[in-house]
């Protein structure tokens, strides 16, 4: 065992990269209302991503309108925030097609130290 790495090799790890390509996360830093509200990396669980497909089969929806929507949401969340430290995870609501969905936002690192957000419901990690 050294000093660089206390626990010795790791057996396995799974990366937000893999995560994306299984299709376990959906990336949604393309998205234009997305790039306006963040400047780091945003994907979200496959599950949110099936609340979203869902909405976008009605002919008055579109991904950038909900992911505003998702986006406003979040961040007045993140203003509430009683602390700055809470910012880093915060729990919102937001209306999607006349229905309300509890969500949940993370950030944190990435495959490398730096952020990235994760959008999921709450009882996902």
């Amino acid at each position: 065992m050294s000093c660089e790495n206390p626990f010795d090799e790791t057996i396995y790890s799974y990366s937000r990269t893999q995560a994306i390509e299984d299709g376990v996360l959906v990336d949604l830093s393309h998205v234009d209302s997305i790039r306006q509200h963040w400047k780091h990396p945003f994907a979200c669980t496959s599950t949110v991503w099936a609340i979203i497909e869902e909405a976008l089969q009605r002919p008055d929806q579109d991904s950038s309108g909900i992911c505003h929507d998702i986006s406003t949401m979040a961040n007045l969340a993140i203003r509430n925030a009683q602390d700055a430290r809470d910012a880093e995870l915060v729990l919102f609501e937001v209306i999607i097609t006349g229905k309300k969905h509890g969500l949940k936002l993370q950030i944190g690192p990435g495959d490398t130290a730096a952020p990235v957000l994760t959008l999921m419901l709450p009882y996902e990690d």
